[in-house]
């Protein structure tokens, strides 16, 4: 039996957790040479759906997707073709459907969504607030230059509390009020001595923390009133907000910071290394290096696990708990430029998106390294941020001066909001 040339047969365990899809758990050969193609006729010939319908499957070989012939899989893993093999076969996430392209007057650079609601921050320094299904809602002046990064902080049907951060070294505090379409700056955060190029809101939404050229990781409060300021009537006054507390310990600038819980911040740097900040020690916890500079990180609530996205068109998985937290998990290889943005699903436990320099979006599984799930197409210049955080739908900002919607067709309802 030649089955290492991909002739011959392999026998296989067809297993699925989706167990409306199970079929019968008995040992069958199939031939070596069979892809996805051949596997999803097969599974869907066993099942033979009462209404005829036909469901995509994608399957899992030894934890990972398999992308080619089944022979060369196992001859990749070193795995004996004389051995039963596992296969784990899951239904196939939809593709995501393009919907609007909201256009700007400039380069976008930072995009936010919540409900259904899009927040966007323009180089042309302004602020701006979509519907999801593409209606401009409001120009919001205030920042002196491109905007970097922003984050809703609270958000009910009267008003929107948000934050954004600048290359004119400050982050300003916001209150909206979407009844009569108005925009307040209720404190302009002062404290940074370069561009502030990430934010991010605390889980309970009191404070937010900012990296920034200058290497500093400084958190802020984001309630309307201030404590700290009260002492000052000059302060108050002017709006002006200083930082709760400044950490130092980066030595390039801070391109990416994410709450990980309460009292835990990650950042990633253009230094090469992700740490983790404990705020109840105000100091590092733990600290992965790479080998490359990091232009942004994510941490998945759901799986615990870190991707960075780098200039060398590769994304990499990493895992802080561990000893060996500098050891890349996974690498996922499918972009041809630099790549500027990724971000996990809140809500499905494997996938991610990511967008570079090559004017992509990417969907993936992170089982699945040697390709993306679907290349979300749409812009026609570099892509400068992407965000999941609704889960229907993926946004994009680009330096084609435009927003691009894709709706994901996983219904997953609208009250669905994890921050």
């Amino acid at each position: 039996m030649d089955v290492e040339n991909g002739e011959g047969q392999v026998q296989v365990h067809l297993k699925t957790k989706q167990e409306h899809y199970a079929v019968p758990d008995v040992p069958y050969a199939i031939d070596g040479t069979v892809a996805t193609v051949e596997l999803n006729t097969f599974v869907n010939a066993l099942l033979q759906q009462k209404d005829g319908a036909v469901v995509d499957f994608d399957f899992l070989v030894f934890d990972e997707y398999l992308r080619g012939r089944l022979c060369d899989h196992l001859r990749e893993k070193a795995i004996s073709f004389e051995d039963a093999i596992e296969i784990e076969y899951v239904e196939r996430f939809p593709a995501p459907e393009p919907q609007d392209c909201l256009l700007h007057d400039d380069w976008v650079s930072a995009v936010k969504a919540s409900g259904k609601w899009i927040l966007s921050g323009c180089y042309d320094n302004t602020l701006n607030i979509w519907t999801n299904k593409g209606k401009h809602i409001l120009t919001i002046p205030g920042h002196t230059a491109p905007i970097k990064a922003v984050d809703w902080i609270s958000l009910d049907e009267e008003k929107g509390r948000f934050v954004s951060t600048s290359q004119d070294q400050t982050a300003m505090l916001w209150q909206w009020n979407v009844a009569a379409n108005s925009v307040e700056c209720v404190s302009v955060c002062k404290g940074h001595e370069r561009g502030v190029d990430s934010v991010s809101v605390s889980p309970d939404g009191q404070r937010f923390a900012t990296g920034s050229w200058d290497t500093m990781l400084k958190v802020w409060s984001a309630e309307l009133e201030d404590s700290a300021e009260g002492t000052s009537k000059r302060m108050k006054e002017s709006g002006v907000r200083t930082p709760k507390m400044t950490l130092q310990g980066h030595r390039e600038s801070i391109s990416a910071v994410q709450w990980m819980d309460a009292s835990t911040l990650l950042t990633g740097s253009w230094d090469h290394t992700l740490k983790v900040w404990d705020l109840s020690l105000e100091g590092i916890k733990t600290e992965i290096s790479t080998n490359k500079s990091i232009f942004d990180a994510s941490y998945s609530k759901l799986n615990r696990l870190i991707l960075t996205a780098s200039a060398d068109k590769n994304l990499r998985l990493y895992d802080a708990r561990t000893n060996q937290g500098s050891v890349v998990r996974n690498t996922y290889l499918g972009h041809n430029a630099w790549v500027q943005t990724v971000m996990w699903s809140t809500t499905e436990e494997f996938l991610f998106v990511s967008g570079a320099y090559d004017n992509q979006n990417k969907l993936w599984d992170c089982r699945s390294p040697k390709a993306p799930l679907y290349d979300l197409l749409g812009h026609g210049e570099k892509v400068l941020d992407i965000d999941w955080s609704n889960p229907n739908y993926i946004i994009s900002g680009g330096a084609d001066n435009s927003v691009r919607i894709f709706k994901s067709r996983k219904a997953v309802s609208d009250d669905v909001e994890i921050k």
